[in-house]
């Protein structure tokens, strides 16, 4: 079996309501099926990925974790819509206190798709000032990453995360934020059915 966990369900409306996706249960997280595939919505930050993450794994003997969603970027050169296979996954918040490089942890990689480091943070960065200190650590910024990477380690299970780019620098603005991920997810959702879901 292979889980997708997704922070919100603001990102995951078109996996909800596709007529491939099956309610399986409302809780204690909404829980949906495609026949293999189990997608699981978290919630925001890394408690709730970390719980999320082993529940599903634990509840439906997950072999595989895909964590796919919003990202943001902490240097300008991408575009919103953007997405990216991530190679190196930092947790922020240990980073900024010791700098060390060794906190990083190493989700599996797949071939023949862009990659790039994610930061996660423990707050939304929205700053221009914030985005540049943690440009330091990474290209690209989410508050679930590290934390669902660290959970399929613990497991020794293979782990994927791709993100979306829905805010950039010049992305201040929740409002906009939002709207960003609303004009986006179907980009994110088309790609993950095309390349890891639907029948060949």
């Amino acid at each position: 079996m292979k889980g997708i966990l997704m922070a919100t369900g603001l990102e995951a409306k078109p996996f909800i309501e596709s007529k491939f996706f099956d309610p399986v249960e409302d809780k204690p997280f909404p829980v949906y099926r495609y026949d293999t595939h189990y997608l699981i919505v978290s919630g925001i930050g890394k408690i709730n990925a970390s719980i999320a993450s082993t529940y599903l794994i634990s509840k439906f003997k997950i072999g595989t974790m895909y964590n796919i969603g919003a990202a943001g970027t902490a240097v300008d050169s991408f575009r919103l819509g953007d997405i990216l296979h991530i190679n190196s996954v930092t947790d922020y918040s240990q980073w900024l206190n010791t700098r060390l490089e060794s906190k990083s942890l190493k989700p599996d990689t797949l071939q023949n798709y862009k990659s790039e480091s994610l930061a996660t943070c423990d707050m939304a960065v929205i700053s221009s000032e914030e985005r540049t200190l943690v440009s330091m650590a990474a290209s690209l910024i989410d508050m679930e990453g590290f934390a669902i990477a660290q959970t399929c380690k613990i497991f020794n299970i293979k782990n994927y995360l791709f993100k979306i780019i829905t805010d950039t620098p010049a992305n201040t603005a929740e409002n906009e934020i939002i709207s960003n991920i609303k004009n986006t997810r179907d980009l994110l959702y088309q790609f993950f059915m095309d390349n890891f879901l639907k029948k060949k």
